[in-house]
């Protein structure tokens, strides 16, 4: 789940991770998210990495704090986060790969093709 030689901090993979724990509702709203110290031990990081973050996400309003019991997941934290990473994970990889087919010359309607391909392949490993 980490990786340790990513250029991408640990604690921005594990605020990532903890969005799609979220997101396939392995953490539904008002539940208690793990703490520093369960994130600290099952991946084997500091738990000052960990709580870091689990603070990106409280900054974020996709955990809130209720004191002396830990996190929780905000009722409106799987919304906020796909409406985030469709506006900027998504639309960054997006631009990404049509420049790319401009480059090659590859046309509009074969490069929605290959997205098609692609889901199709996916649809069928998840069955």
């Amino acid at each position: 789940m980490l990786n340790h030689d990513s250029s991408k901090p640990i604690y921005i993979q594990i605020a990532e991770w903890l969005e799609t724990e979220i997101l396939h509702e392995r953490f539904k709203p008002h539940e208690k998210m793990f703490s520093q110290y369960q994130l600290a031990d099952q991946f084997n990081i500091n738990p000052a990495t960990a709580a870091k973050g689990l603070t990106i996400l409280a900054d974020a309003g996709i955990l809130y704090k209720k004191r002396g019991l830990g996190m929780f997941v905000t009722e409106e934290a799987a919304e906020q986060i796909r409406h985030r990473r469709i506006n900027e994970t998504l639309s960054a990889l997006i631009s990404d790969v049509v420049a790319e087919a401009e480059h090659l010359n590859v046309k509009e309607q074969d490069l929605i093709h290959m997205i098609q391909l692609e889901q199709s392949r996916r649809k069928g490993e998840s069955s």
